[in-house]
C-alpha cells in the first residue's frame, strides 16, 4: 500500500543499502522472470508504488553532494527532500519543488510521479529541476541520461511525430498525466533525463540525479488573502499571476473548521472568509502590491513561526480533510487533476455540479496559482455499488476536465486510479508513443507493470475489504463504534515518518522501520482483521511484534492530521492478545503500579531501602521485566491525600484536586504546590473521600477489563462532586481522564490541567512575577490531548521566559522506558533533543516538565531536577 485507495501483496520487499544492491536485487528478478517496483517514501496517492513483485525500498539510498558554484546537487534516490533543503540552505539555496509531504518523501519518489509543491508557481515542477539521471534498466543496462543526442530509436519517436507532441503535450506547467516526451523535441534539447522523470517507475530504476537548486528569497511574506469561497479565490489567480508571487495556495474554511475540532491547539487565526489563498512573495512591497490589486481582506506574516503554523495547516489539509464533520470518510481518487489557471473558476463550478450529480462531497483546496485543485471525496470503496459510483464519478470527471483543457494528474501521476483514463484525454497516436517508449526502455513490461501503459482498472486492487464487526472494549466514538474504521483512518500521507519535528513517531525516529511507523502498524492492524495475509487475528505476533516499541506517547492523536489513536489500537490489541494468557513480566509489576505503591506507601522507609539495595533491586527488576539499568523512584514519606487532609483549606470556591499516583507517592511537592497556587487564586482544593484512579497504568498495558472496573469505581466515588471541575496534575493521568475514561465507559469529566483550570475559572487572577529563565518539555500526552497554550500564556503573564523544547518524546513514557527490552529505545529518544538541550542550558534555567515520565528521565539522564508548573509558580508565593 502506499497513500492511495490501492492495494497488492508483493512477491518480496527489499531495502538496498548501496547502489550495487539496487543492481543484484535488479538481476534475481530478472532471473525469476519477477516485475520490479522501485518506491520512496511511500506517500504516493495514485497508486503507483503499489506493483506486485520485488518492491525496492529505496529510502536507505540517501547519499548526497551539494555543488554550490554550479547550483547543482547530486542526490540518491531515499534523500528526503528536507534533508536536501537543509544541506542547500547555508549556501543560500533551496530545491524548488516541495510538496505537502516534504519532511518525508523522497527524491526518488518525486522524480517517479513529477512532484510540484506550492512554489512550483516560481521555480517549476521535479521534471524542470533534473539535469541528469543515473538509471539501471530491467535488462542490467546502466546509463546516465541528459539533454543532448537520442538513442536512434527514440530520435526516430520524436523526428515522426513532431506535430502531435508539439500539439498534446507541454501545453501548461501542470500537465503531469502520461509521458513528458514533449521534452524530447528539438526545442527542448532532446532532454531524455527529463522525459523520465514522471513515468512512475515503469521505464528504469532511478539510482541517482544531479537536479538544480535555486536561489532562497531575501525575504519570504506571506500573504493571506480571504474570500467568499473557493470559487471566488479562484476567479483571483489571474490578477495575483502577473506580480510573480512564490506560491498561491487555496485554503478552505471546512478544512479549519475540521483542525480545530481535533486539535486541542486552537488554529492560527485567518481574515475573514470562508476561503483563503496563501500568497508567498519576496518582501513585503511585493504584498502590498497583490493586496492592493486584489482588494480583500487580508493579512500580512514576516515572522517564520506564524507562517510556518499556517503553511503547516495547509500542508495537512491532504490528511484533515479525510473524515467529514459528520464522521464520513473520504478518500483519494480525484484529487490531482488541474486546468489552466484561467479556467479554475470555471472547472470548479462545474465540478461542485458533478458531485452533486453523482451525490457525493468533497472540500476542493490546492495549488490554484497553477490550476490544480486536491479533494477527498466521500467515495463508497467498500461496496460494489459505491464502487460503481466511484468508476462512473471518475470517468464524467475526466470528461469534465479535458472539455477545461486539463490534465487528469497535476502533480502526483496517474498510477492506477487514472492512467485507465488516459485515453479520454489523449488522442491514439499519443496512447501509442508512450506505449512505445515504454518498450524502448522495458520490452518485456516488467517495470511496475499495470501504470500509465497496459493499465489496471481504476476499480481493481482497491483496498478497501467488508470486514467483520468485532467486539472491543473501546467504544471508539469517532468511528462508529467500529475498530476496523478506526484502523482505515489511515490513509498513508506518512506524517509519522519524519524523523524530527513532531511527537509522532517516536519508535520510528529511532529505528527508521515502517513497521515501527504509526502507518505500518495501522496498516498491520488492517490486515488483521482483513485476515488474508494475517491469518491468526488478535493471536498475531506479527503485529504484536510492530506494536512493542509503539510508546503509547498519543503523538498521533494530533499529530496525525487524520488523527489515528495508536495507543488506543494498542491497548485494544493487548487487551485480546493476551486474554486469558500469562502476559509480561512488566505488565503485572508497572500495570498494576497504584495497588504495589499504595501497599508501599504505608511503610515508605522499607519500601526505600528495599529499592535501594543493590542485591533486592537486581532482584526486583528481573522479576518485574524492568531495565537493570534505571534507578526504582523512592516512595515519598507521606503520600499528598495524607498532607492536603491534615492541612485543610478556610474558605473559597471547592474544586477536585486529582490525587493521581505519581503526585500521591512519589511526588507530593507538586501537589503541594498546587494547593498553594489554587488557594492564592481563592480556590479551596478537595479530595475525593476515597481513593481514586484513572486506570492509566491498566489501559497502557492493554488490561482493559481491570481499567473499566478503576474507573467505574472512580466514577462512583466522584459523584458527590459531579458538579466540580477536576484539576490534575500528571499530564497523563488527565489525558486518561478526559480520553480513555470515556471511550470505556461512556461518561465524561469536566477535568483541567492547572493553567487550563486558571484560564477558564480565574481568568481575571494575577499569577505571582517569578522572573526566571526556562526550557519546558510538554508531555507528549498534554501534547496530543490537552493543548499547552495556557499554560505558556499563564508562564508568559508569570514572567517566565520559556522556550519551548522541539516536538518530541523524552523517550520513558510510563513503563515503556523502564521496560528492559525498551531501555535502549527510550534512551536514543532522550539523547535526540531533551537532555542534549538540558545540558547546553545555564546552570539558572528552571526545567519544566509536569510529566512525572519527563522529570524522571531528566533526573536518571542528567544532572538535573526538572520541576512542576505548580512548583514554579508556588516560589513566586
Amino acid at each position: 500500500m502506499d497513500a492511495s485507495n490501492y492495494r497488492q501483496v508483493p512477491v518480496a520487499v527489499v531495502r538496498p543499502d548501496t547502489v550495487d544492491d539496487v543492481v543484484a536485487a535488479v538481476t534475481a528478478a530478472r532471473e525469476f522472470d519477477v516485475p520490479v517496483v522501485p518506491r520512496g517514501g511511500g506517500t504516493s496517492l495514485a497508486g503507483n508504488a503499489t506493483g506486485g513483485g520485488l518492491v525496492l525500498d529505496l529510502t536507505r539510498l540517501d547519499r548526497m553532494e551539494i555543488d554550490p558554484p554550479t547550483r547543482t546537487a547530486y542526490v540518491e534516490p531515499g534523500v528526503v527532500l528536507d534533508d536536501l533543503k537543509a544541506a542547500a540552505a547555508p549556501h543560500g539555496l533551496t530545491f524548488g519543488p516541495d510538496p505537502s509531504t516534504h519532511s518525508r518523501c523522497t527524491l526518488g519518489g518525486m522524480i517517479g510521479n513529477n512532484s510540484c509543491g506550492s512554489h512550483s508557481v516560481a521555480w517549476g515542477t521535479t521534471l524542470d529541476n533534473v539535469v541528469s539521471l543515473d538509471v539501471l534498466r530491467y535488462d542490467g543496462t546502466r546509463m546516465t541520461v541528459g539533454a543532448g543526442d537520442l538513442p536512434p530509436e527514440l530520435a526516430t519517436l520524436v523526428d515522426e511525430n513532431l506535430a502531435v507532441l508539439r500539439r498534446e503535450l507541454g501545453r501548461f506547467g501542470r500537465q503531469v498525466s502520461g509521458y513528458p516526451l514533449h521534452r524530447l523535441l528539438p526545442e527542448n534539447g532532446r532532454d531524455l533525463a527529463k522525459a523520465l522523470v514522471g513515468t512512475e517507475g515503469t521505464c528504469v530504476t532511478v539510482l541517482g540525479a544531479r537536479v538544480r537548486l535555486v536561489p532562497l528569497p531575501a525575504e519570504k511574506v506571506l500573504l493571506v488573502l480571504g474570500f467568499a469561497d473557493d470559487v471566488a479565490a479562484a476567479d483571483a489567480v489571474p490578477a495575483i499571476l502577473p506580480h510573480g508571487p512564490l506560491t498561491v495556495e487555496s485554503m478552505d474554511e471546512r478544512i479549519v473548521a475540521l483542525r480545530a475540532l481535533r486539535n486541542p491547539e486552537p488554529p492560527p487565526a485567518l481574515p475573514e472568509g470562508g476561503a483563503w489563498l496563501f500568497v508567498e512573495v519576496d518582501g513585503t512591497e511585493a504584498a502590498r502590491t497583490i493586496a492592493a490589486a486584489v482588494d480583500v481582506p487580508h493579512a500580512v506574516f514576516t515572522e517564520a513561526s506564524r507562517q510556518r503554523e499556517l503553511w503547516r495547516l495547509r500542508e495537512e489539509g491532504s490528511g484533515i480533510s479525510t473524515r467529514m464533520a459528520d464522521g464520513a470518510e473520504a478518500w483519494p481518487g480525484w484529487e490531482d487533476t488541474a486546468v489552466p489557471p484561467e479556467r479554475l473558476g470555471a472547472y470548479l463550478r462545474d465540478l461542485r455540479a458533478l458531485l452533486a450529480e453523482h451525490d457525493l462531497r468533497g472540500i476542493p483546496y490546492g495549488h490554484f496559482g497553477e490550476g490544480c485543485v486536491h479533494i477527498r471525496i466521500d467515495f463508497d470503496l467498500v461496496h460494489a455499488a459505491g464502487v460503481a459510483r466511484f468508476r462512473a464519478f471518475l470517468e464524467a470527471g475526466a470528461d469534465l476536465v479535458v472539455r477545461h483543457g486539463g490534465t487528469l494528474s497535476g502533480e502526483h501521476g496517474d498510477g492506477q486510479v487514472r492512467a485507465e483514463l488516459l485515453p479520454r484525454m489523449y488522442s491514439p497516436a499519443v496512447m501509442r508513443l508512450f506505449a512505445r517508449f515504454k518498450a524502448f526502455w522495458d520490452p518485456g513490461n516488467r517495470m511496475n507493470p499495470g501504470m500509465v501503459v497496459e493499465p489496471y482498472r481504476v476499480d481493481e486492487n482497491l483496498r478497501f475489504v467488508p470486514l467483520m464487526p468485532t467486539r472491543t472494549a473501546f467504544t471508539y466514538p469517532h468511528d462508529d463504534g467500529d475498530f476496523g474504521q478506526a484502523a482505515r483512518r489511515c490513509v498513508g500521507v506518512a506524517k509519522c515518518r519524519n524523523h524530527s519535528g513532531s511527537v509522532m513517531c517516536p519508535s520510528f525516529q529511532v529505528t527508521g522501520e515502517e513497521k515501527h511507523s504509526t502507518r505500518g502498524r495501522a496498516r498491520l492492524l488492517y490486515e488483521m482483521l482483513a485476515g488474508e495475509v494475517i491469518t491468526d487475528g488478535w493471536r498475531s505476533t506479527e503485529v504484536r511484534d510492530a506494536l512493542d516499541l509503539c510508546l503509547s506517547c498519543k503523538g498521533c492523536r494530533s499529530d496525525c492530521p487524520v488523527n489515528v489513536d495508536m495507543a488506543t489500537y494498542k491497548a485494544e490489541f493487548l487487551h485480546h492478545h493476551y486474554r486469558r494468557r500469562v502476559r509480561p513480566a512488566s505488565h503485572y509489576s508497572m500495570g498494576w503500579l497504584p495497588l504495589w505503591l499504595r501497599v508501599a506507601s504505608r511503610m515508605p522507609a522499607l519500601a526505600n531501602r528495599t529499592m535501594a539495595s543493590p542485591r533486592l533491586s537486581k532482584l526486583l527488576k528481573r522479576l518485574g521485566g524492568i531495565a537493570p539499568q534505571r534507578d526504582l523512584p523512592s516512595v515519598a514519606p507521606e503520600p499528598f491525600t495524607t498532607w492536603l487532609r491534615g492541612n485543610p483549606g478556610t474558605g473559597g470556591e471547592p474544586v477536585v484536586l486529582w490525587p493521581d499516583t505519581f503526585t500521591n507517592f512519589f511526588s507530593p511537592s507538586v501537589g503541594v504546590a498546587a494547593v498553594k497556587v489554587l488557594r492564592a487564586a481563592g480556590f479551596d482544593p478537595v479530595l475525593p473521600a476515597k481513593s481514586v484512579c484513572c486506570g492509566l497504568t491498566w489501559v497502557s498495558t492493554g488490561q482493559l477489563t481491570v481499567a473499566r472496573g478503576v474507573m467505574r469505581r472512580t466514577l462512583k466515588v466522584l459523584a458527590p462532586h459531579k458538579d466540580l471541575p477536576i484539576v490534575g496534575l500528571e499530564p497523563s493521568c488527565l489525558s486518561a481522564l478526559t480520553e480513555d475514561l470515556p471511550n470505556l465507559t461512556g461518561e465524561k469529566l469536566n477535568a483541567f490541567t492547572l493553567a487550563g483550570f486558571l484560564e477558564a475559572h480565574a481568568p481575571q487572577w494575577t499569577p505571582p512575577r517569578v522572573e526566571r529563565e526556562a526550557i519546558t518539555q510538554v508531555h507528549c500526552h498534554q501534547h496530543a490531548t490537552l493543548g499547552f497554550t495556557p499554560e505558556a500564556k499563564l508562564m508568559e503573564r508569570a514572567g517566565v521566559r520559556n522556550s519551548r523544547l522541539p516536538a518530541g518524546c523524552c523517550g520513558l513514557a510510563g513503563n515503556f522506558g523502564f521496560e528492559r527490552e525498551h531501555y535502549a529505545v527510550s534512551q536514543a529518544l532522550a539523547e535526540q533533543t531533551l537532555l542534549p538541550a538540558i545540558r547546553e542550558a545555564a546552570p539558572d534555567t528552571v526545567v519544566i516538565a509536569d510529566g512525572f515520565s519527563c522529570r524522571t528521565q531528566v533526573a536518571q539522564g542528567s544532572a538535573r531536577r526538572a520541576v512542576h508548573l505548580a512548583e514554579v509558580l508556588a516560589e513566586g508565593l
